[in-house]
Formats: C-alpha cells, structure tokens, sequence
C-alpha cells in the first residue's frame, strides 16, 4: 500500500541545484555517461530562467584529487576514477550557460551535501526550497534530493530534467522520490509554481 503524502510545493527562495551535468555523465563515449540531449536543453531552459530571476543556481561534480578520496566507492565503482581533477570528463557541458557567479561544488561521493559546505552555502543565501535536476536519477540526484530533504529544505525534482542510464532504475527512483522525499513534477508544473515565485 502507498504512503500517504502531499506535494508541498516551493518556498519563497528557492535555489536550483544542477547535479553532475558534466561531460563524463553526459558524453555517452565515457562508460558513466549517456546520450541524454533533452535532458540538457531542459536545464539549461531552467538555468536561464533563474539566472533572468537573478536567483542562485548551483553545479555539482564528482572530482577525485587524490586516492584517498571515496576509496571504497571507487573500488566498488572503478569507472569513477575517470574522474580525475585534469580530465575533462569533470568538466561542465558546455552547452549548459553556466556563469561565474553560480556556485560549484566538488564531492566525491553521491549527495551534493555529503562532507562539503553546500548547506551552509545555501543558508547565507537564505534559500529554503531545492529544484534538483541533473544525472543519475537513481544515484547523485536521489541522494542529493534525499539529503536535501533531511537538511529542512523543500525538494522538486522535475521529470524531464533528470536521466540514468538505467530506465528501469529512472522509473523506480522517481516513483520513489515521489513517495517519500520529492514532489516530482513535468516542468510545465513546475513553471506554474516557479515563475510567481521568481518574479518576486
């Protein structure tokens, strides 16, 4: 039997969180990444839309500067040691209109909050909701949606701005999400909610 559970919606600051949209995840010739051309002209549509807003807009990448780091995840996971901080696997997609005054943040692990400063980076902005778009469904955009959840912070994932390399895996996790974490919305119901918001 489902949960039962409400959409809640945005609040009045909120702050797009673009995860891992970088060429190892989005180039299909590196073996983490896949072909996902609609999924990157929906972010970067959102992306515009918040930076006309002047509203914060934060990427996220996986970079790996020494062995220490994540060890045991990329002894589960070799594939991520293609991730090296001189690669250009780590490097943002180009198609994406990033600015010198968004906020990057490196991790090593799948959340976006995992041992880095993004909550406290979110809170002197005084943002209190989360769009969370980006790659993969089932991994760095459900932990980081997840964590954002648990950090107090209202979460939207829009359905079109997320992929994995999995189907199967992208179903569940959203339906999951929904279930428990997010408020999954198609972005045209996002839209409806954010641009007021924006506005302001």
């Amino acid at each position: 039997m489902d949960l039962e559970r409400k959409d809640i919606g945005l609040g009045s600051r909120p702050a797009l969180i673009v995860v891992d949209m970088m060429k190892g995840f989005t180039d299909p010739a590196c073996p983490l990444g896949c072909d996902c051309p609609e999924v990157i002209e929906t972010n970067r549509h959102l992306i515009d839309e918040f930076h006309r807003a002047g509203a914060l807009v934060v990427f996220t990448r996986v970079v790996y500067r020494s062995e220490r780091e994540a060890r045991v995840f990329r002894e589960r996971v070799p594939a991520l040691n293609l991730l090296a901080h001189d690669s250009d696997w780590v490097r943002i997609d180009e198609r994406l209109p990033r600015r010198s005054s968004d906020l990057l943040i490196d991790k090593h692990w799948a959340s976006a909050f995992h041992k880095t400063d993004l909550d406290q980076r979110l809170r002197a902005k005084g943002v209190d909701s989360l769009i969370v778009t980006g790659l993969t469904t089932s991994g760095c955009v459900r932990a980081t949606a997840v964590d954002g959840l648990q950090q107090e912070y209202r979460v939207v994932v829009p359905r079109e701005a997320v992929a994995d390399r999995n189907q199967d895996a992208h179903r569940a996790n959203l339906f999951d999400l929904q279930a428990k974490y997010a408020d999954v919305l198609t972005v045209d119901e996002l839209m409806t909610q954010l641009l007021p918001v924006l506005s302001r």
